[in-house]
C-alpha cells in the first residue's frame, strides 16, 4: 500500500470515527416515483437550512436502492421518528423491497407517505439537488409541517446504535 493510499484509508476511517460520535435524528424519507411507486430510507442527515423559505436537506447515498427515485422526485416527505420506532428505522435501512407492507405508515392529503405516529411530518417540493461525492443532497422547500401534540422521546442514533435521550440535569 502506498503513502497515499494509507493515508487515505486513515483518514476515512478516523472520519467515520468521529462522524459515529455525533448524536443524530433519525427521520425515513419517502418519494413515490414517476409510475406511483413507493421509495423509502431512514437518513440521518437530515436538517433546517432556510426559515425564509423554509427549506430542509437529506442526504441520499447514491448506492441505496432509492437513489434513482429520489434523484428524480419532483417531491418527498420526512417523518421524525420517536424512540419506539427502532424496527421501522432498521427496516427502512435496508434494501428490503417489502418496506411499505407491514403497517406504520399512512398516506397524506397530498399523497405522499409518512409514519402513522411521527413526532413530526414535513412535507416538501424539491428546490435543489446538489452533488457531493457519494451523495445527492436534495433540498426541499416544505409545503407542509405538522408536530404531533402527543410527547414523546425522538429516536437517536448514536455510536453506530440506537440510543436514548437521558433528561438534562
Amino acid at each position: 500500500m502506498t503513502d497515499r493510499l494509507a493515508e487515505t484509508v486513515s483518514i476515512t476511517d478516523g472520519f467515520k470515527e468521529v462522524m459515529a460520535r455525533f448524536p443524530t435524528g433519525v427521520a425515513i424519507a419517502t418519494v413515490c416515483d414517476e409510475h406511483g411507486l413507493r421509495h423509502g430510507m431512514t437518513v440521518s442527515s437530515f436538517c433546517s437550512v432556510s426559515l425564509d423559505p423554509p427549506l430542509v436537506l437529506l442526504c441520499v447515498a447514491k448506492s441505496a436502492r432509492s437513489f434513482p427515485a429520489f434523484a428524480r422526485a419532483a417531491e418527498f416527505a420526512v417523518s421524525v421518528l420517536r424512540e419506539h420506532h427502532t424496527d421501522l428505522a432498521k427496516r427502512f435501512a435496508t434494501s428490503d423491497a417489502e418496506k411499505f407492507g407491514r403497517g406504520g405508515l399512512q398516506r397524506t392529503s397530498r399523497g405522499g407517505v409518512v409514519v402513522g405516529d411521527a413526532l413530526a411530518v414535513v412535507e416538501c417540493l424539491v428546490d435543489q439537488l446538489h452533488d457531493a461525492g457519494d451523495h445527492l443532497i436534495v433540498v426541499g422547500r416544505v409545503v407542509d409541517a405538522r408536530a404531533t401534540a402527543e410527547p414523546g422521546a425522538p429516536a437517536v442514533y448514536f455510536n453506530r446504535r440506537f440510543a436514548a435521550l437521558s433528561p438534562a440535569s
